[in-house]
């Protein structure tokens, strides 16, 4: 098998009989002479004024299968704890039973079936439960953020054996082609519940509603986890992928002596245009057409030490409140499968270090992250409502008399965002947006809106980690791994790194 790179037009690449006589152009064949070929990769170049689609062609068939898994033996199986039911968790889990382990994951939400039913209370009624919510629960913070599948981290593992796994469990074969894919929210419920099926089918183990509050150790080794009720659930080893949300983790290590670290994180608001405009700017004045999708965009700049960045681009999306905890006002993105809310968002993030909050340990940072929260909400008058204010309004510092209308599931109400943010983080977004106009001209408009606050983008700590054995210097048997370690930033690196953490766990026990 062969591959080549190939730029279509949009109508070229919808249309079989035009891509197969564009392919056999490009191979100097006739139609009829054609041989087997299948779009393996394919991105969209909207640089120039002429969209296309930017393809990599197979020539030649070369299906790959993922790997079947086995089951369990029922006996001397080593067993290995999982705390936290995210991609992390998943995949390590999936790989788990294919290296003869029995993964016994551990939960403190709900499964994904009974989490919906929470959320939708959550909205109805502005109360967080604090266990069950849009970052805990099986599926973790991904289920509920549209199903990015796209990642830089490609040398830490088999980005394509991560998405065959997804498409095994019901992801459209699509996401195997599409360089930025997406599974989309409304899809991924079922996908995550058919992965639960393969697990304990395999035989694994589930606890969910369970809440991890301590660890098991032995003689400096890790030997399992104790639960909120006071069970002990015992292991060969711990895989702790608890996501970027859990501080009562944090606080743990803190009570115990064990190491945690500060780690620079992002803070800012999430940004809202109308789909139609982001459209146009970045279709060239296209606007909608039923042969391209809606329009995304990357935007990254530097504003003196501090990196501005959109994050989690969300095309025909809705914004979510995203908080975990009474007292706290979040918010983040998501889209589903047709991403057709009519509105985009994304969020703009600054980069926060330890020297902006004047401490260099974790507490400074993850203190200045609460104390941020906590304002959003007061300004929110005590409830999940967002923060809100026109982005026009903020680039001149001046409240909003008016509100745009948003995609937001909840009410927004108007706040001073740029007295409520952080100085430096008001200083950084307003020239970054300013770059960004120049960027995508008209970027910049009196229909965008400003909801707050983005602020988990990743964890401001970091659990560390031996580069080599993976395990927690102090704790032997303790793996620390994805977003909540400080070792992740999305779906696929967190799988990878679940992966990478089972096959590290794995190959030690084997000495």
């Amino acid at each position: 098998m062969s591959e080549i790179q190939l730029d279509l037009t949009p109508e070229e690449y919808h249309s079989e009989p035009l891509l197969r006589a564009a392919l056999a152009g490009r191979l100097k064949v006739g139609v009829d002479a054609l041989p087997p070929f299948r779009v393996t990769r394919r991105s969209i170049d909207c640089r120039r004024r002429n969209v296309l689609y930017h393809c990599t062609i197979a020539i030649g068939l070369n299906t790959q299968n993922t790997p079947i898994i086995p089951n369990v033996p029922a006996v001397n199986a080593p067993r290995v704890v999982i705390v936290g039911a995210g991609p992390a968790g998943l995949f390590a889990a999936l790989r788990a039973l294919e290296l003869g382990m029995k993964p016994i994951i551990v939960e403190r939400g709900k499964p994904v079936e009974e989490r919906k039913k929470d959320i939708v209370s959550l909205v109805r009624t502005k109360q967080v439960d604090p266990n069950s919510n849009w970052c805990f629960g099986e599926g973790g913070a991904g289920t509920y953020s549209d199903g990015k599948l796209y990642t830089r981290s490609t040398k830490r593992g088999d980005v394509g054996a991560v998405l065959r796994r997804f498409v095994d469990h019901g992801a459209d074969p699509d996401i195997m082609v599409d360089v930025h894919a997406h599974i989309g929210t409304d899809r991924l419920p079922a996908i995550i519940s058919r992965m639960r099926e393969t697990i304990l089918n395999h035989g694994g183990e589930y606890h969910f509603n369970t809440r991890v509050t301590d660890l098991i150790v032995k003689d400096g080794h890790v030997r399992g986890v104790v639960t909120a009720d006071g069970d002990s659930i015992e292991a060969s080893a711990v895989i702790l992928a608890t996501g970027h949300s859990a501080r009562d983790i944090y606080e743990l290590f803190s009570r115990r002596g064990w190491l945690l670290e500060a780690k620079p994180f992002a803070l800012g608001v999430r940004v809202e245009h109308p789909q139609q405009l982001i459209n146009e700017i970045q279709y060239h004045g296209r606007g909608y057409s039923p042969l391209l999708p809606p329009a995304t965009y990357s935007l990254v700049t530097q504003v003196g030490a501090h990196g501005v960045f959109s994050f989690c681009m969300c095309p025909g999306g809705v914004i979510v409140p995203a908080a975990t905890a009474d007292g706290q006002q979040v918010v983040n993105g998501m889209s589903n499968a047709a991403r057709n809310s009519g509105f985009a968002n994304s969020g703009i993030a600054v980069t926060v270090n330890p020297s902006d909050v004047h401490g260099e340990d974790w507490h400074a940072l993850l203190d200045f992250q609460k104390a941020v929260e906590q304002r959003m909400f007061e300004a929110a008058g005590g409830c999940i409502d967002a923060p809100s204010q026109r982005l026009v309004d903020f680039l001149h510092r001046k409240p909003s008399s008016r509100l745009n209308r948003s995609n937001y599931m909840g009410s927004c109400v108007s706040a001073p965002l740029h007295e409520l943010l952080p100085p430096f983080v008001v200083d950084s977004l307003i020239q970054a947006f300013k770059d960004f106009d120049r960027k995508m001209h008209g970027f910049i408009t009196e229909e965008a809106s400003l909801l707050a606050v983005e602020s988990r983008t990743s964890s401001p700590v970091r659990i560390p980690r031996d580069k080599e054995t993976l395990q927690h210097p102090q704790l032997q048997g303790l793996y620390p791994c994805g977003e909540g370690a400080g070792y992740a930033g999305g779906i696929v690196s967190s799988a990878l790194d679940g992966i990478r953490c089972i096959e590290m766990l794995a190959a030690t026990l084997q000495r």
